[in-house]
């Protein structure tokens, strides 16, 4: 499987769960889905900064990509700190140019 191809099918899981995060002004890009590592890097953005449930969220998205892609073993979700966004943004919700501010491990 090439590294498009995952990433699109990711994608496109994300848009169908759009409806779930885009009801609270919230907006992610697959920044990173590695078929040969399993390594797959989401960042979520617009209200999901400082959502105090944002980290039910990355919890969820995480177990599902694993259960639901054979090829997903590692999944990081990361989301700004600052509530800052890219201007862009595409169907369902899906961010365009999100900038994260905190990586640390703490914020998930």
């Amino acid at each position: 499987m090439s590294d498009d191809s995952l990433k699109e099918q990711i994608e496109n899981w994300m848009v169908g769960q759009m409806p779930i995060i885009q009801m609270h002004g919230g907006t992610s890009v697959v920044r990173e889905a590695n078929p040969e590592t399993g390594e797959v890097v989401v960042e979520l953005g617009g209200t999901c900064s400082g959502c105090g449930i944002s980290n039910v969220t990355a919890t969820n998205i995480k177990a599902d990509l694993i259960r639901d892609f054979e090829d997903v073993r590692d999944v990081t979700v990361k989301v700004p700190s600052t509530g800052d966004q890219g201007s862009s943004t595409v169907e369902g919700g899906r961010g365009g140019e999100l900038q994260f501010s905190n990586e640390s491990a703490e914020h998930f």
